[in-house]
């Protein structure tokens, strides 16, 4: 009896240690029901300007959200109780790193663009406009140092997975590598040529990044070696890891793109996955579930019952909930997509639609696939080519049911 008893804990440790590092996918999507009578985010938390970014911590007990007015908020995620972080005085800010505001700026711009959390929850990070990436304690919600060396706006951060390495993307187009244990910088990876939007770590020492340069980059750090993905026609937006070798990305056309190590072109696309309808309607899955490729182009106006308003089409946001089939991707036409990603025949599968009024411009899912979290707003997380007066500043939560 006590053989079968350890004989089951090990098979399930060896199960747990496959999906940690990406060899075997958990089969979550298929599990996914629609509930249609309350099939709706509810708001957990409020801001008053557009939220740029939101992270969850490892055991999904706590939520962090920032927004464009410098807000960082960190909150329970079944109550909604949150208490704000404390942005320390300039002179604090000095004695803890910061440079001196450079150009017509006489202080730190507080706008945050992006955050992200580590995985022993000890450290958040946050960068933005003022070109430095802050390291806070998250017990006791103090600003504890400031990493300076970007020459433009902090657009992206990513923890990797089990360490207190932190990578950081910029607007300079350059990504940095720092420890955030010993608070020291650690090297710079250079290789775009336009502004650097979006980053995503795994637990190997690999690093994924999206510009304007129209391509997704795959840095090799001890290889120092990397893999560059260009977008056929379009520009990529947002992106994330699927699998140590496959990846996700959003782009600007409204179209959503599953990339593997083995091709340098999407081995799928799914083109208007957030399609705009007149009446604010969205896309009902026909016989397959498949949306068409090429029904409509966002931006074709042809149809009167498509708002050409392609903008609010564009990809914001794209998440993996971690070592699973499930995704989402997030837009401003008004819903979050649920996807599944198939392993076997290698294409993004269509679930259903959550109704989420604004641009939802951050996604994270619990790790246990139990809730998916969206962090909103009026306006687009970079730029104000867009805006939506019906939204509502804020987190939305959506909780998942599985069979």
């Amino acid at each position: 009896m006590q053989g079968e008893r350890d004989a089951l804990v090990a098979r399930i440790l060896q199960e747990e240690q496959l999906e940690e590092t990406g060899r075997v996918r958990r089969a979550i999507a298929s599990r996914v029901q629609k509930l249609e009578s309350a099939d709706e985010f509810r708001v957990l938390v409020k801001h008053r300007q557009p939220v740029t970014a939101v992270a969850l911590s490892e055991d999904d007990s706590k939520g962090f959200s920032a927004s464009k007015d410098g807000t960082i908020l960190q909150w329970d995620v079944v109550s909604g109780i949150h208490e704000s972080y404390r942005w320390p005085s300039h002179d604090v800010l000095r004695s803890h790193g910061a440079k001196d505001p450079q150009g017509p700026a006489t202080r730190h711009c507080k706008r945050v663009l992006t955050l992200a959390v580590s995985s022993d929850g000890r450290y958040l990070a946050s960068g933005g406009v003022d070109r430095h990436i802050h390291l806070w304690d998250t017990r006791t919600r103090e600003h504890i140092r400031a990493f300076q060396g970007h020459g433009g706006p902090v657009s992206c951060l990513s923890f990797r997975q089990g360490t207190s390495e932190l990578f950081s993307g910029s607007f300079d187009r350059t990504v940095k590598i720092w420890n955030a244990e010993d608070r020291a910088y650690i090297t710079t990876l250079f290789g775009h040529q336009n502004e650097i939007l979006t980053i995503d770590c795994h637990r190997k020492e690999r690093v994924l990044t999206v510009g304007r340069d129209r391509t997704m980059q795959l840095f090799k750090v001890p290889e120092e070696s990397r893999l560059v993905f260009r977008a056929p026609a379009f520009s990529l937006e947002c992106c994330c890891f699927v699998s140590n070798d496959e990846f996700l990305s959003g782009s600007d056309d409204g179209s959503i793109e599953l990339w593997s190590t083995l091709r340098k072109k999407p081995v799928d696309i799914v083109k208007n996955a957030h399609a705009l309808l007149g009446a604010n309607k969205n896309l009902e899955p026909k016989n397959s579930g498949k949306i068409p490729n090429g029904h409509i182009e966002n931006g074709d106006c042809g149809s009167e019952s498509y708002r050409c308003l392609s903008a609010y089409s564009w990809v914001n946001s794209v998440t993996v909930c971690r070592s699973s089939d499930l995704a989402a991707s997030g837009a401003g036409n008004g819903s979050v997509r649920l996807w599944a990603i198939e392993s076997e025949t290698k294409d993004i599968r269509p679930l259903f639609d959550l109704p989420l009024v604004g641009f939802v411009n951050s996604l994270a899912f619990a790790k246990s696939g139990q809730f998916l979290v969206a962090g909103v707003g009026k306006e687009p997380r970079l730029g104000r080519w867009g805006h939506n007066e019906s939204a509502q500043n804020g987190v939305a939560v959506y909780s998942l049911k599985l069979s």
